[in-house]
């Protein structure tokens, strides 16, 4: 698989305050924090994360709790969700304030990214002490964190792409972005707010390594061409695209592995790359700064690499497992449904840092301020 990165400008301006960087940054979070443990008890480890890794059907985080306690007898997993998501911790740190969770599970370059932005020199995460861990070296070597502190470990990958309706688009599907702005396609796309979405921001810098300083010129043409923006993925693809309102939503590669598995009419979920492309997007695991339970943390994060746990990841959350095949024991359906892109396209540390609270006042200021789209309701 080719990879670039993201090569192009996004043009220099001011930058956000905190609260409205962390915000434009929020994952797709919704659920209460969980009541902090006391700091006595030792062997309850506090993990941080976003609301689908922990509710639904049949979550990630619920097998993982119910793994790892297994493996550790004493041990308990607390979830904690905060609303705020990533900033929750930011203020904390701002204000020296106590943390509130020993891991956090989950954890995007983008989110990184915005955190260092906002506390400069005070690292929220401690560097790995990579030798408390025996499975770090499972991790693909094209996967490895672009974090020059070395704080976060992955845990899984996806790419960005569209999903589409065959049997409703006349045209098939788009093979490009500049077809996403034909007749054929007014009226069809779903997107997701950037500053309130994580595969909204991963597509907004995706047309910017396609456009560079063109790009929310571009953004200005899909809004002609009928583009519906909504605030968080789950809106837009489950309340909107499974319910058919719309052909075409910006979601991800490995759509066709979780409809095969709800018994889906396959034609209905057609990934669809762009230029043969799709935004790399992997998350990662991170021990707090001055965790109280940082050898359980450490025995949780190494146990995430497991072999059981990389395959229930990579079945429940439907993303790309973060370690080599040789460590990883997948679903059949990943080899018949999931769709890896020729090419993906990704962004280093170096090139989102000073430059994601610019692009996302700059889209806020000319596209969403242009525009009558009514956002959903966050979920």
């Amino acid at each position: 698989m080719k990879r670039r990165t993201f090569v192009r400008a996004v043009g220099a301006g001011p930058a956000v305050g905190v609260a409205s960087l962390a915000g434009c940054l929020e994952r797709e979070t919704g659920e209460e924090e969980a009541p902090a443990p006391s700091d006595e008890d030792e062997d309850t480890l506090r993990v941080a994360t976003y609301s689908s890794m922990v509710t639904g059907e049949s979550p990630a985080g619920a097998w993982l709790a119910e793994a790892f306690e297994t493996e550790h007898e004493d041990a308990e997993i607390v979830w904690t969700v905060p609303k705020a998501g990533i900033e929750n911790y930011v203020r904390r740190a701002k204000l020296e304030a106590s943390i509130d969770a020993d891991v956090y599970l989950g954890l995007t370059l983008g989110e990184l990214v915005s955190v260092d932005e906002i506390l400069e020199e005070d690292r929220l995460f401690e560097r790995l002490q990579r030798d408390r861990l025996g499975r770090d070296d499972r991790v693909r070597d094209e996967l490895r964190f672009d974090d020059p502190h070395d704080r976060v470990l992955p845990i899984d990958t996806g790419y960005i792409t569209l999903v589409g309706d065959e049997t409703e688009l006349e045209g098939g599907m788009p093979d490009s972005f500049d077809a996403l702005l034909e007749p054929d396609y007014a009226h069809s796309l779903l997107v997701q707010d950037p500053r309130r979405s994580d595969p909204g921001l991963a597509f907004l810098l995706w047309t910017v390594a396609e456009y560079g300083d063109d790009s929310l010129e571009y953004w200005t043409e899909l809004l002609d061409n009928g583009v519906q923006v909504h605030e968080r993925w789950t809106a837009s693809y489950r309340e909107s695209y499974l319910e058919g309102e719309r052909p075409l939503v910006v979601s991800y590669s490995t759509d066709r592995v979780a409809a095969s598995a709800a018994g889906r009419e396959l034609r209905q979920h057609v990934v669809g790359p762009l230029d043969r492309e799709g935004y790399e997007n992997t998350e990662g695991i991170a021990v707090f700064a001055d965790a109280p339970r940082e050898e359980l943390a450490y025995e949780f994060v190494d146990f995430v690499l497991s072999r059981p746990a990389q395959r229930e990841l990579a079945a429940r959350n439907v993303q790309f497992p973060a370690v080599g095949e040789e460590y990883v024991d997948l679903d059949e359906r990943f080899g018949e449904h999931a769709h890896e892109p020729d090419e993906s396209v990704t962004v280093s540390y170096d090139e989102l840092y000073g430059n994601v609270s610019t692009l996302l006042e700059k889209w806020e200021t000319e596209i969403a301020s242009y525009t009558e789209q009514r956002f959903t309701s966050p979920l």
